[in-house]
């Protein structure tokens, strides 16, 4: 008997045991092709290894909200959620040129070993990343339709997998397009929307709800909290990125600031910023020659002109929002206990 109270943690081992136990089947498979396939096989393991599963969670309540039983079928369904973000993850890191990812090196760094003595290596490297990042995609889906759920259920969520990956990449071309381009806080926030926020939370939701057979209502309530909600996590990204402990964290702290990248927390600085501080930040924007005082040097130009906190009250009042739109909604008490635990955990956090 599963209990009714939210635990995390213990939702956190069903979810990496159905990973780990499908990609390891699954990349045992791929590396069985050829021995020299095993280091990609090995980065399909990687990949998966770490995660807070927040994407699986949400997916997980957006069933039980609707008055579904606890499912072991479902959790497969939702470990799904896993793999699409851990593609995004692969096919980021590489976007963004991270060397860096949970405190080890990305996938596309990572394989360099398994083509250091061949020509244009470092590219070689990188066209492996990709592929790495495609194939989890493809068993994202073959692990959603293979959970065991009735396929009914599974036809009903259909459409969102083809909206979720829609606008996942729309979001992901959209930044390399604004990357190196004048800061604006509406255009980073829409970024943001599809980038992240989507997938994270409001699409999670909504394939659940639908697996469950939501009505219109609820679904419509499912977006008002998570569209708020994955703003939010990606908001709190941005600061960690910059103001994270990377041990914490484990990605570089240089890497948003590097690369240029559209971020709000940049956009607010700019938009702050008198003349002087504009002409500052253009001279270290986009510099891979970037140090450690460079990167100080931003961070104190951000704290004296208090973009940081414009980014907490953005993340707070988009918190509150989402809570008060899960408070209207008519679902089960344990549902609204476990999504509010859930909303604090995405936006509160230190990694």
């Amino acid at each position: 008997m599963v209990s009714e109270r939210w635990e995390a943690a213990a939702f956190k081992s069903r979810v990496d045991e159905v990973l780990c136990d499908f990609v390891a089947r699954e990349a045992d498979q791929f590396a069985a092709v050829d021995p020299a396939l095993d280091p990609v096989a090995r980065q399909l393991e990687q990949a998966v290894a770490e995660g807070k599963r927040l994407r699986a969670a949400f997916c997980y309540w957006g069933w039980r909200a609707a008055g579904q039983p606890d499912s072991g079928a479902l959790v497969r369904a939702a470990a799904s959620m896993e793999l699409v973000h851990a593609a995004a993850i692969v096919h980021d890191d590489l976007i963004d040129d991270s060397a860096l990812r949970h405190g080890r090196p990305t996938a596309h760094v990572a394989l360099r070993s398994a083509v250091r003595r061949r020509p244009r290596a470092v590219n070689a490297a990188r066209s492996l990343a990709m592929l790495v990042g495609d194939l989890l995609m493809s068993l994202a889906g073959q692990l959603f339709v293979s959970s065991g759920l009735p396929a009914a259920y599974l036809g009903r969520a259909r459409p969102l997998w083809a909206a979720l990956a829609r606008e996942l990449i729309a979001g992901e071309c959209l930044e390399i397009l604004h990357t190196g381009a004048m800061p604006d806080t509406s255009a980073s926030l829409k970024v943001i929307r599809y980038k992240t926020a989507k997938y994270t939370v409001e699409q999670p939701l909504l394939i659940g709800g639908a697996l469950a057979g939501a009505g219109e209502r609820l679904r419509e309530g499912y977006s008002a909290y998570g569209l708020p909600l994955g703003e939010a996590f990606q908001l709190r990204d941005d600061l960690l990125g910059l103001f994270g402990d990377p041990e914490r964290t484990g990605k570089a702290n240089l890497d948003d600031v590097r690369g240029h990248r559209p971020t709000a927390l940049l956009a607010e600085t700019w938009r702050i910023a008198g003349g002087e501080e504009r002409e500052q930040l253009r001279a270290l924007l986009g510099r891979r020659d970037l140090d450690g005082d460079g990167l100080e040097a931003v961070r104190a130009l951000m704290l004296r002109l208090k973009a940081p906190d414009r980014i907490e009250e953005m993340i707070t009042g988009r918190v509150e929002e989402a809570t008060r739109c899960l408070h209207d909604l008519d679902v089960p008490g344990h549902a609204t206990a476990a999504l509010t635990a859930l909303a604090q955990s995405a936006a509160v956090r230190h990694h």
